[in-house]
């Protein structure tokens, strides 16, 4: 038995509830190493000694490259546990507790495991929308100024004595006009950008968090924008911008002209007197930026005043505009008493609310259901980059980096993330696969039947390209755009290709909600084929992504799939697919 490879944490991820009733556990164990995992668990506060345990049989939940993933779903009778784990491989039985291996039980119940008190308090409850959710993200200055179009003109206001700039016209009232686009397509939810007063382009340079920037409109076009949108089934999220301000914002002002007189110095880190707004671009400003951008301010949310504005500004949005969530920017550099204060805020005004982090790398850390409820997961295009668009990783190394994906979250939270391809931040990922318009397609399928929030950067389903910035967010190309409420004709091969995988995840509670499992992820190999179900339901999605027509094995079908007998010997052709549906109503072939 590989000792080393056996792992267990209580109170993560490994040990949690689901709701008030059922709770879940895990082990992780080399793979292939065990022949047989068992939990026994019994009442922490039970009043027999030595404590009375059950006996609960774990399967192998999931695998990747090194590991098994043992896990047990259960309703519990008891509030208070105490638990340990039996692992067998051969003749030899172990027993493991308190992070160390025996060969038999003791009669001290505080040895075991131990999980204190199921409190409904402490339950990871994302928004139950979540999971339905397929997200649109619009950075609005690219977007569109009206009904198909973008006028693409610069443009600078004057708010309050500062100066504001939008590079190509486009507005919120655009958004809303567009809206009958965004529901044809399937959308249920957008994620927009920064919409709020500030200098540059992109506003994340925020100088007044109550007010919309007058290149976008006014707080009544936003207002107008979301009723719409509202209107036509669809959610919509905005960018909450905590961890640095504008250099205009008001509180930066009063402490660049008052110094350390200054009501507002302790808003702000590592200041240094006078506070100089250096012109150069280049300069290492003297005091605490997001990374090195002078006219970004870092926020210092652990003082009161600031974490009392913020909160302020989180709850205002969502009870006077009626928003459904916030998108949080550097979300991981900000300090966690932070968002622990602004999630209690939301969740008081919308316990509907979604908080989603903007967090690039594993983010277990703030998803204990006290701060967010999702996060960008950039790890998920990070490896559908390395399958799809470079094709430098087999199938059996995907599998294994998604697998520890899913696996390093509890279920809900798996559920609730908000995968993406590409955003406002990196290079669309239809650029990354150089051309290979299949591959790209077989990611985005991928996008849609993974367990998570899809999310689509505007003009994706365009075919927008684009390596650099200014590429990356140019202008929407409406004169690409086809809507068509009858069949589906009019479209371009990409925009339809959209419209058909997020109906397909719309119409499949199963892709939505359903667990998720390898079904062929051979080393060596790049076909990929896994499946989703739910209850009596299973979907099977197999992605080619060889250069040579591939058929479908009995061999790994056997035994694991409703269906296998009408897919033994099926063709799959280099950079196809198949998804193929089997439950209550027969079996049906999508492709």
């Amino acid at each position: 038995m590989n000792k080393d490879a056996v792992l267990h944490i209580p109170m993560s991820q490994y040990a949690y509830a689901l709701d008030g009733e059922r709770m879940v556990f895990r082990l992780r164990a080399g793979r292939g190493d065990l022949d047989a995992c068992y939990l026994h668990y019994g009442d922490r506060a039970c009043r027999q000694t030595p404590v009375v345990f059950h006996s609960l049989s774990m399967r192998v939940a999931a695998q990747d490259e090194r590991f098994d993933y043992y896990e047990v779903a259960f309703s519990s009778p008891y509030r208070r546990l105490c638990y340990y784990f039996e692992l067998r491989c051969g003749e030899e039985r172990l027993l493991y507790y308190g992070d160390f291996f025996s060969e038999a039980c003791v009669d001290d119940r505080s040895e075991y495991y131990q999980y204190p008190y199921m409190h409904r308090a402490d339950l990871v409850c994302p928004p139950s929308w979540a999971a339905d959710a397929v997200v649109y993200q619009i950075f609005p200055d690219s977007f569109a100024t009206g009904k198909r179009w973008i006028s693409g003109r610069e443009s600078c206001f004057y708010y309050q004595g500062k100066t504001v700039r939008g590079k190509r016209g486009g507005t919120l009232l655009g958004i809303a006009e567009n809206a009958d686009y965004l529901e044809e397509m399937g959308f249920n939810a957008v994620y927009i950008n920064p919409i709020f007063a500030a200098g540059e382009y992109h506003k994340y340079d925020i100088i007044d968090y109550y007010h919309v920037d007058p290149c976008f409109g006014t707080d009544e076009d936003f207002r107008e924008l979301v009723k719409t949108l509202h209107n036509h089934g669809i959610r919509v999220i905005i960018d909450g911008v905590f961890n640095h301000c504008g250099w205009h914002f008001d509180a930066f002002e009063e402490v660049v002209q008052k110094g350390r007189e200054a009501s507002f110095c302790d808003w702000f880190y590592r200041l240094a007197f006078p506070v100089i707004r250096q012109e150069d671009p280049e300069a290492v400003p003297d005091y605490e930026c997001f990374g090195y951008e002078r006219m970004m301010p870092k926020l210092a949310t652990d003082q009161e005043a600031a974490a009392e504005y913020f909160c302020n500004v989180g709850a205002y949005w969502l009870r006077e505009f009626a928003i459904d969530g916030w998108r949080l920017d550097v979300a991981s550099e900000v300090n966690d008493g932070f968002w622990r204060r602004f999630f209690k805020t939301v969740r008081e005004v919308n316990p509907q609310a979604i908080l989603i982090g903007e967090v690039w790398e594993s983010a277990g850390h703030w998803l204990d259901g006290t701060m967010f409820d999702s996060t960008m997961n950039y790890d998920f295009r990070k490896h559908c980059r390395r399958f799809f668009a470079e094709k430098t990783i087999d199938a059996a190394a995907f599998d294994g980096r998604v697998t520890h994906m899913r696996m390093r979250y509890r279920e809900q939270s798996v559920f609730a993330q908000m995968n993406l391809l590409d955003s406002h931040d990196v290079s669309r990922f239809s650029s990354l696969c150089g051309g290979d318009e299949e591959a790209y397609e077989l990611a985005v399928l991928f996008l849609m039947t993974f367990p998570g929030m899809p999310s689509v950067f505007y003009g994706d389903e365009l075919g927008v390209t684009g390596l650099c910035e200014d590429d990356y967010r140019q202008a929407m190309p409406w004169e690409r755009a086809a809507v068509s409420k009858a069949a589906d004709t009019g479209y371009s091969r990409q925009q339809l290709f959209y419209k058909k995988a997020i109906r397909l995840r719309r119409q499949e509670e199963a892709l939505r909600r359903g667990g998720y499992g390898a079904v062929s992820a051979a080393s060596g190999s790049r076909l990929y084929v896994y499946r989703r179900f739910l209850e009596a339901e299973e979907i099977l999605i197999a992605l080619n992504m060889e250069d040579s027509t591939m058929t479908l094995n009995q061999e790994w079908l056997e035994g694991k799939l409703l269906w296998q007998r009408r897919l033994e010997g099926y063709k799959l052709e280099s950079r196809g697919f198949v998804i193929v549906k089997s439950g209550k109503t027969g079996e049906k072939i999508c492709r």
